[in-house]
This record gives C-alpha cells, sequence and structure tokens, in this order.
C-alpha cells in the first residue's frame, strides 16, 4: 500500500525547489518552503511564484500551512525520507538491501536474490511490493495470506479466504482500487481546503477592504457633519453677537433719551420755580390793592400771572422698557430656527449623498412575487394586474399580500437602492426578514418581520413601527431611497428628489437574512396603474 500511493504523494508533499518542511501557500495556490520561497525572493524587487510565474502587487504575508505540515510530518515519518532500510532475507554474510517483499512468501530479496521470481513461472504469479520493513502488515494475520482487497464494510483489508469466510457478503474490491479511491479523495480533499483557504484569504480581503472604504466615507461624513454644524455656530454666534450690538445700541439711546428729557424737566421746574415766585411777589402787591378802588389794574395783573407758562403734557412720555429687546429677540431667534432647518435639510442632503455610494443592484423573484403581480422581463417594475396570474406553487410566493421580494439578500454590511412611485396612489417599500410569512396575512411591523414605510388613499404616509407612525411629508416623494445598516440595526428612507430624510427605524437586532420587499398595492380601479421602477442610484 505504501508504494502505490508514495510516489504520487511524494510529490504533492514537494515544492519545485526541494521537499517541504515549513510549507507556505502564495496567493496563487502553490506549496513552497518558507526558507526556499524567502531565498528565492532575496534582492528582488517583483516577488513572484517559482511555478507558475504569477506575479504579486506587494510580498505576501506568509503563514505557515500547519495542516500541510503535519501531513508532511507524518508522511516523510511513514516513508522514512524514501529510504529503504530493509535487508534481504536470503543473504548469508553481508546483508544486502532489499529491493522488492514477496507477499506470498513473505520474504525481501536483494536484486540477486529477487531473480527466481521474476524468472520462474510459478514465483513470477507471486505478490511482488517495494521492500518494506513490517511486511507482517501486509499479511492476512489470521490466514497467512496477502491482503489484496479491501472491505468497504468494515473498512479493513482483508485476503481472499476472508471472503470465503465472515466477509463473503460483504462488499470488497481490490486493494489498489481502495488506494485509489483514497488517493482521489485526498486530492479532493486538499482541492477543498486549498479552496476554503482561498475563500478566507479572499473574505479577509474584503473585510479591510470594507474597514477601508467605511473609513473613507467616515471621514468625509466626519468632515461634512464639521462643516455643517461650524455653519450653524457661526450663525448663532452673529446673531448672537448681533442681538448684544443692537440691544447695546438701544440702551445707549434710550439713556440719550432719558437725559434730554431729564434736562427738559429740570428746565422746566427752574422756569415754574420762577413764575411761583413771581406770583407769590404778585400776590402781596395784589392784597395792597384790594384796598383800593383800582380794580382793572388788579384785573390786568391777574391776566398776566394766571396765563399758563409753555410747558409739555408729560402724561403720555415714557422710556422704552424693553419690551421690544424681547419682540426682536423672538424675531431673532425664528431667523435662527430657519437657519437651523436649512442647516438640517443641507445635512439630509449631505446624509443622502454619504448612503448612495452603498448602492445595490436588486432584481425582483419572480418565485415569491404574489399571483396577481405583474414583473416586468428585466425583473426592474412590478405593477398589480388585477388578476390572478397562473404561476407554478412555490413556499416562497406570497399568496395573500400584494408582495414580492427581490433575488438579493444580506446579511451584513450596509446596503441602498431606489424605486420610483410617480404617479401612484398607493404602495408599500422596505426589507423583509428571510423567514417572513408568505402564505396568509402578515405582521406590518418589526415584529412581524418588515420594516417598511407604505402610502394609502394617495395622501396618506406612514412608517410600519410597533405602533405604527403617521408622516407628514413637505412634498410628495416621486422616487424612494431605502437605506440598510444590518449591524447598526437602521433602515432609514429618503425622498431622492427633495433629498430630505423622511423615516429611520433604529436600535433594530437582524438575525435572518434581509430583503428588499415591494408592494404596488391594488390598481384602485386604474387610479394606481404605475408600476413600482428599481432605477439606477445616480
Amino acid at each position: 500500500m505504501a508504494s502505490s500511493s508514495g510516489p504520487a504523494l511524494n510529490e504533492e508533499l514537494q515544492c519545485s525547489i526541494c521537499l517541504v518542511t515549513d510549507p507556505v501557500t502564495t496567493p496563487c495556490g502553490h506549496n513552497f518552503c518558507r526558507t526556499c520561497l524567502s531565498k528565492c525572493w532575496t534582492d528582488t524587487q517583483t516577488c513572484f511564484c517559482p511555478l507558475c510565474k504569477d506575479k504579486f502587487s506587494r510580498r505576501p504575508d506568509l503563514k505557515i500551512n500547519t495542516t500541510l505540515r503535519e501531513v508532511a510530518q507524518h508522511f516523510k515519518e511513514k516513508l522514512n525520507l524514501g529510504e529503504s532500510e530493509v535487508f534481504c532475507d536470503v543473504c548469508d554474510e553481508i546483508k544486502q538491501k532489499a529491493v522488492k517483499s514477496c507477499l506470498t512468501c513473505p520474504s525481501s530479496y536483494c536484486e540477486t536474490h529477487l531473480e527466481p521470481h521474476l524468472r520462474v513461472p510459478r514465483l513470477k504469479k507471486h505478490k511482488l511490493i517495494n521492500a518494506v520493513e513490517n511486511l507482517e502488515d501486509y499479511i492476512c494475520q489470521k490466514h497467512e495470506r496477502p491482503l489484496e482487497l479491501f472491505c468497504r464494510d468494515d473498512q479493513t483489508c482483508v485476503c481472499l479466504s476472508c471472503t470465503e469466510g465472515e466477509h463473503r457478503t460483504h462488499n470488497t474490491v481490490p486493494i489498489e482500487e481502495e488506494s485509489r479511491e483514497k488517493k482521489n479523495h485526498l486530492a479532493k480533499r486538499h482541492t477543498d481546503f486549498h479552496q476554503m483557504i482561498q475563500d478566507r484569504m479572499k473574505k479577509i480581503q474584503e473585510i479591510r477592504h470594507s474597514v477601508e472604504l467605511r473609513k473613507r466615507n467616515t471621514e468625509e461624513e466626519k468632515f461634512s457633519i464639521v462643516e455643517l454644524f461650524t455653519d450653524l455656530i457661526c450663525s448663532i454666534e452673529r446673531c448672537q453677537s448681533e442681538q448684544l450690538k443692537m440691544m447695546e445700541e438701544q440702551q445707549k439711546a434710550a439713556e440719550k433719551q432719558a437725559d434730554n428729557l431729564i434736562k427738559e424737566l429740570q428746565q422746566e421746574i427752574t422756569e415754574l420755580k420762577r413764575r411761583n415766585t413771581e406770583l407769590k411777589r404778585r400776590n402781596t402787591e395784589l392784597e395792597q390793592l384790594s384796598h383800593t378802588d383800582d380794580h382793572l389794574h388788579v384785573i390786568q395783573m391777574y391776566s398776566s400771572l394766571y396765563s399758563r407758562p409753555h410747558t409739555k403734557n408729560w402724561t403720555e412720555i415714557r422710556i422704552d422698557s424693553g419690551v421690544s429687546n424681547v419682540n426682536s429677540l423672538i424675531r431673532a431667534l425664528t431667523e435662527l430656527k430657519k437657519t437651523q432647518e436649512t442647516l438640517k435639510e443641507k445635512l439630509s442632503k449631505t446624509e443622502l449623498k454619504c448612503v448612495q455610494k452603498f448602492a445595490v443592484d436588486v432584481t425582483l423573484d419572480p418565485d415569491t412575487a404574489n399571483p396577481d403581480l405583474i414583473l416586468s422581463d428585466d425583473g426592474k417594475q412590478v405593477s398589480d394586474g388585477g388578476i390572478m396570474q397562473d404561476v407554478p406553487e412555490n413556499p416562497k410566493r406570497f399568496d395573500k399580500v400584494s408582495c414580492v421580494l427581490a433575488k438579493q439578500g444580506f446579511s451584513s454590511g450596509r446596503f441602498y437602492y431606489e424605486v420610483q412611485v410617480k404617479g401612484k396612489t398607493g404602495w408599500g417599500l422596505g426589507v423583509a426578514r428571510e423567514s417572513i410569512n408568505r402564505k396568509g396575512a402578515i405582521t406590518a411591523s418589526p415584529e412581524g418581520g418588515l420594516w417598511a414605510v407604505i402610502l394609502r388613499n394617495e395622501n396618506e404616509y406612514k412608517a410600519c413601527d410597533d405602533p405604527s407612525v403617521s408622516l407628514s411629508l413637505r412634498e410628495k416623494p416621486e422616487k424612494v431611497g431605502v437605506f440598510v445598516d444590518y449591524e447598526e440595526g437602521l433602515v432609514s428612507f429618503y425622498d431622492v428628489e427633495s433629498r430630505s430624510h423622511i423615516y429611520s427605524f433604529t436600535g433594530q437586532t437582524f438575525t435572518d437574512k434581509l430583503y428588499p420587499v415591494f408592494n404596488p398595492h391594488t390598481n384602485d380601479e386604474g387610479k394606481n396603474l404605475n408600476p413600482l421602477i428599481i432605477t439606477p442610484v445616480r
């Protein structure tokens, strides 16, 4: 058995430079000794495979293939490095190395004593193999005959006598046939392991690429967010500065007005005091004249003294208490709120631009489509036909709800797609988990395996949350974008044309694969005939 499988496997366990000791696998799939490969790449700018000459853009990070190393070590121990230390059983004095062992005799022979087995007809029928030390392992211990067959029922080697006894009804094949099959199986296993290694190396590259892409996107998003909030802070600071400056100016104006009024009042007080003194003096004169008959003079003095001084009516004159400042502040805050709304709108546009980078190509899966739905040949459009189509039975098909899933499912990462809903009075869009109920009614909520936004009766928008949320949209969306971050537990919807945010399901936990889901709703007596159209992301 060792001789039949040894040479072929020995070739497999050699690199193109030497026998494998510390095997490493290159990206092209070939195995070499770590030391030999390192020597080949010494003093060279370009790394390449010594066997197929494939060039590598950068020096691969080589790691020991532990499985292959153990197989090689075991094989070398089994074959004792391919060198026979078996001696001839016939030589008397100086033992010569045996070249063949006879399973029929059973003995090992050097080239000289092997000659009869190659010449004598009776001996030529004996079973010869490459010289082996443990010859008894190749002989049936019960019948002392060569182990020439393999019992597949008991998974053991047997002789011809065994097949006439306890193995008589068992499935036995020649040992060479079983050896070839096991070699083929081993080779296939080797190929499978190699493919698994390649797949995992590829996955490592994908993960590294995804992390690098996410890092770049995060940096871009951070820059956009910082830029927007810097604008907001500048607007707040500018508004604050302008408001404080205005308030200071108004305060100074009020103080100046007060000073002027006080001066004017003081002048009037001085004048009134003078008039009062004059009046007091004249009153004394009038009292003296009252004892005379000079009545005309008394009347004239009265008229000159009783005339009112030229003074203001101060009843309605007041200094502004600052209420106007409060009103002004309210106006400023209103303007600031408008600024915030503008910045919020810009933020939504930036957010949509970021998620659009994760666009995927989505096509409809006819095996899941409700029988009432009509799909386009390219799998990009779906509408309600009004009548049940003749479609094959399928466990994946929705039989009551007018839904269809995409062919593409996602169990990790982030993805985004856009759907035209223009001219429709009803529709539903979002994602559904793979295990969502396909037969009968479904629960339109995350608990039921659905994350969706719907339109009913032309202008009633709702998010199928738990409980459902009525949405008030400033504009009627004509194209809706759907974004999912699987690890983050996020499903967001956007109005693509106005580049505004519609709704987000946050803090979700996904375990199933998620599929885009589409519901065009009934045709509403011809009012809702327009199809849902999966459109390319610009």
